[in-house]
């Protein structure tokens, strides 16, 4: 089995070092990642200059571009033949719910995904993410259970693993995404040179957290796993708007 694995966090971020370490022993891997961290690009692609592709001695590649660049560039422009999976993370931090959009880590995945390879993005739920031997322990289960009994079809997943040892986990629930309450607001703050700059705020708390969502799988201990689609199409709106355009 051939597996392209990239992030958002650089090529440099322990988890994406854990991930390849863990899946080199059971496949063919290629690690093509951003060359700094790009948390938050989503899926977005650069247009207005050209890519470079740069190999370390290790054999990892790194792009100075966004996660969604990584696997564009890896699948079009390096691989002769599409690879089998790829496998995006492990993300430090959760990606649930609404954070799905913004995520470089789900992105890099969800190109996979377009480009007609299965997919998976993981993520680790936690701050801190000293330890991501439960999470590479998940990742290893799902794509050995891939390579047992393959989809007919690509599939785009998004795993999101609750922090702590791998033992403690209570097993692995499918899952729908939850929605969170709106961000906080922007930080105001002033530079030395007396320029007004403004941080992002944090991502809001889970407001749609009941059982069957990510939030409630992984604050319980379950690994979450949520099959994602892309079309964004609102079918139920279109007769609507069809009607408010005749009126």
């Amino acid at each position: 089995m051939r597996i392209l694995i990239s992030n958002d966090d650089g090529y440099f971020a322990p988890g994406i070092g854990a991930l390849s370490e863990s899946l080199a022993e059971i496949a063919d891997v290629t690690v093509v990642a951003p060359e700094r961290d790009r948390s938050g690009a989503s899926n977005s692609l650069t247009l207005d200059r050209p890519l470079t592709l740069r190999r370390l001695a290790n054999g990892v590649h790194y792009v100075n571009g966004t996660p969604t660049d990584c696997v564009h560039l890896a699948v079009t422009g390096m691989f002769d033949v599409l690879p089998d999976m790829v496998v995006s993370g492990i993300n430090h931090g959760a990606n649930m719910g609404d954070d799905t959009l913004y995520s470089g880590t789900v992105a890099a995945a969800t190109e996979g995904f377009l480009l007609g390879v299965p997919s998976i993005a993981i993520s680790l739920a936690s701050k801190a993410a000293a330890d991501f031997g439960a999470a590479t322990r998940v990742a290893r289960l799902l794509v050995e259970k891939v390579q047992r009994r393959p989809f007919q079809q690509p599939i785009l997943l998004n795993v999101n693993v609750p922090e702590g040892p791998y033992e403690a986990l209570r097993g692995m629930r499918v899952t729908r995404l939850g929605r969170r309450h709106k961000a906080e607001p922007v930080v105001k703050d002033t530079t030395p040179r007396g320029e007004t700059v403004y941080w992002v705020g944090a991502a809001g708390g889970a407001q749609d957290a009941g059982e069957g969502t990510d939030f409630h799988a992984v604050e319980h201990g379950f690994v979450s796993i949520t099959p994602l689609q892309i079309d964004l199409t609102h079918a139920g709106l279109i007769g609507p708007v069809a009607q408010w355009l005749r009126e």
